[in-house]
């Protein structure tokens, strides 16, 4: 999958218009220095031999050289943990409030907070990242000043104070708990139905207790799967999300990285992405079959 991915960005910036020597082209350059500039860069040799050796390089950990002269590792080195702080507190604390909330809502069906949930939860995934991000900073920091508006790095490069991170969390939390919650809710309305949890309901036990220990426990592979999914968009958010507040991730990385036209930075980017959201898919896959193990 991360191979056809990875072919998949060498052929969209190969189509895209320009690349990385016009891009990186001085006023006055003539033709024939930019021809030199394809050579250095290798952009005179088709685009499948120039992936084929940047494949060839990845086991080793080598993901290239961008067309400024820098190592790729390099160029990642500072900013992809930044932004897996950023996504990982995210994800941690979308599970957790889709989890309460979608609980919440089972434990009441058909009742006004079951709806206002779902009505809720819907509205939260239908809104983009930066319609979020331009909420939070409209409220929580032009209206009140709660929170400072954008991302200010201290010498370590890190964000100067942790309340740095509140609105690029939250802009990221809200749709994706939008979209968890109702993942949820769906999941412990096809257990409500199971023989097992009405029998349990027959037996007396009390409504949380039978959520806890009958519902959940069958509704653990749809819950993972869905929040496995949802590791995509937010790192596809967070792009989006450290742009608007100047956060120092693989988001200012990448937008330059495109306008530059730099395909080994790119596809850097991308399989360290990948490779993240691929070993999510992979838990979430582990923990359906040891689930469904067990109950086999």
């Amino acid at each position: 999958m991360l191979v056809v991915l990875l072919a998949l960005v060498f052929a969209a910036v190969e189509a895209l218009p320009g690349d990385a020597a016009t891009a990186s082209a001085e006023r006055g350059e003539s033709a024939a220095d930019l021809r030199e500039r394809r050579h250095l860069l290798g952009l005179d040799r088709p685009v499948w031999q120039r992936f084929a050796d940047w494949m060839a390089a990845l086991p080793t950990g080598d993901l290239g050289t961008s067309a400024r002269g820098q190592k790729v590792t390099e160029l990642l080195t500072d900013p992809l943990p930044h932004t897996l702080v950023l996504a990982l507190t995210a994800f941690g604390i979308t599970v957790v409030l889709s989890l309460l909330l979608g609980c919440w809502a089972a434990a009441r069906p058909g009742r006004t907070v079951d709806r206002v949930i779902s009505h809720t939860s819907t509205a939260a995934f239908a809104v983009p990242e930066f319609v979020v991000s331009a909420a939070l900073l409209l409220v929580l920091s032009l209206w009140t000043g709660w929170l400072p508006a954008v991302t200010v790095t201290g010498g370590d490069g890190r964000p100067a104070t942790w309340t740095m991170l509140i609105m690029p969390v939250l802009a990221l939390v809200i749709p994706q708990t939008g979209w968890n919650t109702r993942v949820v809710r769906g999941a412990l309305a096809d257990q409500a139905s199971a023989p097992h949890v009405e029998a349990a309901h027959l037996d007396g036990l009390p409504l949380s207790r039978v959520l806890l220990r009958h519902q959940l426990p069958g509704a653990v592979p749809a819950i993972a799967t869905g929040l496995a999914t949802s590791t995509g968009l937010l790192f596809g958010g967070a792009v989006v999300v450290e742009t608007l507040f100047n956060y120092p991730g693989i988001g200012a990385v990448l937008a330059g990285a495109v306008a530059a036209r730099d395909t080994p930075l790119i596809a850097g980017v991308v399989i360290c992405a990948g490779a993240v959201i691929s070993l999510v898919l992979l838990a979430a896959d582990l923990v359906r079959h040891a689930t469904l193990g067990g109950r086999t």
